[in-house]
This record gives structure tokens, sequence and C-alpha cells, in this order.
């Protein structure tokens, strides 16, 4: 009876364990939910946007055409008025060799008919855009219409607490059923239960906790940090890390569109800005940058380790870093490491600095391209490294981060490009 006392006890233990992943993978799933709607609103927003200025700049051809136009006609106008009065004064003159002089002067100047060119929208284009656009709104519709009579439990598999959440999920769940039939069999005696796994629940969902005890065994939880050497040991260990060995941390970074500053272009399927010589006009939100050329990326990071690679073309005046998503977006304080919630380091001219809430630290000047940014949120710190075929540290910082940090970027001069390399 102790042995079963016993037993029971690790189970309650295990089934709340259990249960706290469950809560915790779905969890997961809800924030990656988030960022892929968050994505596609994103993506929409661009459509939108792209469309919407295809027809602009055709209306602007247009409209050019026709300024010019009335110019021409409106030139025309007054030379045949002017003409119309020499006439009228040459009728007035009193000596005939005077008129007959000025009659043959006249008479060799010649005027055409007003002509208006035939100048129309280009209907073939609109009538393309307009149709992407609805296509796209058909094919949104169609699969918002998919049926979705997925069974719960094909969802459910146990140890699924990090996969990724996408249209092939249910199919690569489908084999768990199988465990669950297996686990039916008739309870055995209790004497010959004492050192067995104890099992709960009725004859149709049968739990068997031995195997989870043994898997958290295998896979516990990092243990966080809970001392500034230990912190300091980590930081370390990053420090000395290569290239290949800092690219296993490498995540997908994309910009976004919500966030961009109406002089920043963004292109590439959102990886790659650059500064616009005129405003693109883009619609009004309440996390764009109005004041800076500046952009954000679309997911932010609140726990783990990140890195990710941002390659330079004109590095002059640009910009890379972090920030919280609280940071201003309006007036001479959302300017990246101009503020309390944002690090970065930065491309002045010739100069590079590190800035962080208005102080500028100046840093050894380099030949490189590429910026490594790498993030631990886990031990609160960010490094910055000039990469090439080795890395080497341009800056760090140490900071306990009290909210979700996003990837940052400032462009400042007409030309300057910033890039994000590929996760692959």
């Amino acid at each position: 009876m102790y042995g079963q006392i016993n037993g029971a006890s690790r189970a309650l233990e295990d089934v709340r364990a259990r249960q706290q992943e469950v809560q915790e993978a779905a969890h997961r799933k809800v924030d990656q939910l988030r960022q892929e709607y968050l994505e596609i609103k994103a993506l929409i927003d661009a459509s939108e946007a792209s469309s919407t200025r295809k027809i602009k700049e055709e209306e602007k051809r247009v409209t050019s055409k026709f300024d010019n136009i009335y110019q021409i006609i409106l030139k025309k106008k007054s030379e045949i008025q002017t003409l119309k009065e020499e006439v009228e004064l040459a009728l007035t003159k009193g000596d005939e060799f005077e008129f007959l002089e000025k009659a043959t002067k006249l008479q060799g100047i010649t005027t055409k008919p007003v002509f208006v060119p035939k100048v129309e929208l280009n209907h073939e284009l609109i009538k393309e855009v307009c149709q992407g656009t609805s296509d796209l709104k058909n094919e949104l519709k169609r699969c918002l219409r998919q049926p979705q009579d997925k069974k719960p439990e094909e969802l459910t598999v146990p140890g699924d607490a990090g996969g990724h959440c996408g249209p092939h999920t249910p199919k690569t769940h489908r084999p768990a059923k199988k465990p669950l039939k297996e686990e039916k069999k008739p309870r055995k005696p209790a004497s010959a239960a004492l050192n067995k796994p104890v099992t709960f629940g009725s004859s149709e969902h049968l739990v068997n906790l031995k195997p989870t005890v043994q898997e958290g065994a295998a896979k516990a939880p990092p243990v966080p940090p809970t001392s500034a050497s230990l912190t300091a040991k980590v930081l370390e260990n990053f420090l000395t890390k290569s290239r290949p060995e800092l690219l296993e941390y490498v995540v997908k970074v994309v910009l976004d569109y919500n966030t961009a500053h109406n002089k920043v272009a963004l292109s590439e399927n959102y990886t790659v800005a650059s500064v616009a010589d005129t405003s693109l006009n883009y619609r009004p939100h309440p996390q764009r940058f109005t004041y800076c050329s500046q952009v954000l990326g679309l997911h932010c990071y609140k726990k783990g380790i990140h890195y990710w690679e941002v390659e330079l073309q004109k590095n002059n005046f640009c910009g890379v870093g972090i920030c919280y998503g609280s940071m201003e977006r309006q007036g001479p304080e959302s300017r990246l490491g101009r503020n309390s919630a944002s690090w970065c380091v930065e491309w002045f001219n010739t100069k590079i600095s590190a800035w962080h809430n208005n102080v500028e630290k100046t840093l050894p000047s380099t030949k490189a391209t590429r910026v490594g940014v790498l993030l631990n949120c886990d031990h609160g710190f960010v490094l910055f490294f000039a990469a090439a075929d080795k890395v080497h540290l341009l800056y760090k910082y140490k900071v306990d981060f009290a909210e979700a940090v996003y990837p940052a970027f400032w462009l400042f001069s007409t030309g300057a490009t910033l890039s994000i390399c590929s996760s692959k």
C-alpha cells in the first residue's frame, strides 16, 4: 500500500506536469498563430499599398501628359492671339507702303489648328491590378471556407511542445492515435502494480505516466540563471564561438511593413530596406515611425537565443540594433539608441558608434559590411559582431530585458540599403 501511495503521488505530480506542458504548448501555438496572422496582415497591407501605388503612378503619368498638352495649347493660343493683334494693328496703318510691308511679313507666318491628342489611362493595367486583388480575396475566402473537421485528439500528441504550427500539422499527428489504442489493456492486480507505472482514467482513455517521467528526466527544462557569475560564464562562452556555431541560433527576420517610415522602401519579401527619394505615403498606423527613417522586425523575442545577420550597402548612414515594442514612434526620442528602450551600433559617415539611452560609445572602424546580432534573452545580453568568414566583437550590452524586443534598423542617406541575410 505504501508503494501504491508513493506511485499515486508521483502520478499526481506527473499529471500536473503534463497538464502544464499542454498549457505551455497551447500558448506557444497561440503565439505562433498570432505571429503568422501578423505576417499575413502585413502582406495584405503591402499588397494593398503596391496595388494603390500602381494606379496612382498611372494616374500621375496621364495627368502629367495632360499638363504638358495644356501648356502646349496655352502657348499656341498665345501665339495666335499675338498674330491677331498684329493683323489688327496692320489694318490701322494709313501709309500704304508700310501696310504692304507689314502684310507681306504677316503672310509668311502660318498657324495650324489646335490638336488635342488622345490620352487615356492604361485600362489593361488597372484591370490587371483589380483582378489580382479580386483573385486574392477569393482565394482567401476559399481557404477560410475549408471544413475544419479534424478531431481534437489528432492535434494533441505527447511531447509535441515546440513543433511548428503549419498547415500540415494534423497529418503528421494522426499516428498518435495508435499508441492510445495499444494502452487499452486490462488492469493488473494491485500486488503486481507496486513497481509498475500507475494508470488512471476510463477504459477508453488510459494514460500511462511512466514514459512521461522518463522523458522529463531526459529533457529537463533549462535552469534559469541564478547569479551574475553564471551570466558572465555564458557570455564568455558566446564570445569565443565561431560563426558556424553562432549560425546554429539563426532566425528568419522579416521587416514589419506597419512600422516602416514613409521614406523606407521594403522589397525582396520584406527582407531589404532602403531609403526612397520621395515619400511613399504609407497608410497611417499606430506602430509606424513618423520622425526617423526606421523599421522594425515583424517578430519579437522574449526568451531563448536568437541570431541574425544584416548586409550593409553604402554603409555610411545606417544602424542595426534591437528595441522594445513600446519605444516611441514620434519625435527625436524615437531614434534608435537615443532612448532607454533601444540598443544599436550605428555607422555615421566613417564613424562607428554604439548607442543606448542617448549615450554614445565610439568603436574601432571595420571594413566588414555584414553585422551579426546575437540576442540572449535568457541570460540578458546582446552582442554585435562584424561577420565575415570569422567574427569579431563590435560591442556588447548586458541588459535585464523588461519586455519583448524586436530587431530594429535605421537608414538615413539615399541609397543606403540593409539586407536581412537568409536564415539558410
